[in-house]
C-alpha cells in the first residue's frame, strides 16, 4: 500500500505552461485526504515552486533545489546540505572555463550575472522542446521564470556573504559535446552530484544534496517504510529517488532511458499524468 508519494514539478506537475491542471490538484488532495504523505521533490528553489504550489492550493511539505532544502508542510526549513563555497568556486570555474551559461540558487533565492542571456535560453528551450507553441505563450512562460531570478553583477558577492548557502548551480548550454566536457571536469571535484533536467543542462549540487536522499530521510522521520513510497518523475534528476522507491513511475513525457528505470509509465505532463498515477495507486 503506498503511504508516501513523491512529485517532481516540471515536466511532471506542471504543464509546459508552468501551470498545475485541476485534475492534478485534486488527486493530490484525494490521496491526502486518505491518510497519504504527499511530498513535492523539485530541482526548483523554494522561491520559484512555493508560489506556484500556494497558486494552486496544494499545501504539503517540499523537497527543494534537489534535495538541498527540505521544507515543513508550512514552509518552514528543517534541513539543509548546501555546496562548500570553496567547491562552489571550483564549479564556476570549470564552467566559466568553457562560456557555459550557470545560475546559483541559494537559501535567499537563485541569482544570474545576466537576465537578457536567461531569456533567451529559456525562451529557446521551450521552442526547442515544442509543448509551446504559441510565441506568446513561450514568452509569458519565460518570464514565469525570470520573475523569481535575481541579478548581480558578480558572483563573488555570493561567496563573500556568510549568510548566502549556496545550494545549487545550473548550467545551460546547447552543444551536447561540450556538456559531456564539462561534466568530465566536474567529476574531478570530489563531493558533488551532477544530474540534469533536461538534454540542455547540467545541474551540480552536494553529494548529499538528492532527491532521493532526502526522500530516504524524509520517510523515516516519518515512520515510513520506502516500499510504501511512490516517487513520480520525468528527468535524470529524478533518478536518484526513482532508485529509492518502491514504485518508480515515469511521465510519457519522459525520455526512453527515463522510462526503462521505472515501474510504470503514466500520461504525460500535459494529461495530468500525475494524477492518473495517484488515481492509480489509490484504486488498489
Amino acid at each position: 500500500m503506498i503511504k508516501c508519494i513523491a512529485i517532481d514539478m516540471d515536466g511532471t506537475l506542471l504543464k509546459s505552461t508552468q501551470e498545475i491542471t485541476q485534475e492534478n490538484r485534486e488527486a493530490i488532495r484525494e490521496a491526502q485526504s486518505k491518510g497519504i504523505e504527499v511530498v513535492i521533490a523539485t530541482g526548483r528553489a523554494y522561491e520559484e515552486s512555493g508560489e506556484l504550489l500556494k497558486e494552486a492550493g496544494i499545501i504539503t511539505p517540499m523537497i527543494c533545489a534537489n534535495g538541498a532544502e527540505i521544507r515543513t508542510k508550512e514552509h518552514e526549513v528543517i534541513q539543509t546540505n548546501p555546496l562548500s563555497k570553496e567547491t562552489a568556486i571550483e564549479i564556476a570555474n570549470v564552467l566559466h572555463s568553457h562560456q557555459v551559461y550557470y545560475e546559483f540558487y541559494t537559501n535567499k533565492g537563485t541569482y544570474t550575472l545576466d537576465k537578457t542571456t536567461a531569456k533567451a535560453l529559456i525562451m529557446d528551450i521551450f521552442t526547442v522542446s515544442g509543448h509551446i507553441k504559441n510565441m506568446d505563450e513561450i514568452k509569458e512562460a519565460a518570464e514565469k521564470r525570470l520573475n523569481d531570478i535575481n541579478q548581480v553583477d558578480s558572483y563573488a558577492i555570493l561567496f563573500e556573504d556568510s549568510s548566502q548557502s549556496i545550494y545549487k548551480v545550473l548550467a545551460f548550454h546547447f552543444d551536447q559535446t561540450v556538456l559531456a566536457q564539462v561534466r568530465q571536469e566536474l567529476n574531478e571535484i570530489s563531493g558533488i552530484a551532477i544530474s540534469a533536467s533536461a538534454k540542455e543542462n547540467l545541474e551540480i549540487n552536494s553529494i548529499h544534496a538528492q532527491k532521493g536522499v532526502a526522500l530516504e530521510e524524509f520517510t523515516a522521520a516519518r515512520g515510513i517504510s520506502l516500499s510504501d513510497t511512490m516517487a513520480i518523475g520525468d528527468n535524470y534528476n529524478d533518478v536518484s529517488m526513482f532508485k529509492k522507491a518502491g514504485r518508480a513511475v515515469a511521465m510519457g513525457n519522459a525520455v526512453d532511458d527515463i522510462k526503462k528505470q521505472c515501474h510504470f509509465v503514466t500520461g504525460t505532463n500535459e494529461e495530468s499524468g500525475v494524477a492518473q498515477a495517484i488515481r492509480k495507486a489509490l484504486e488498489e
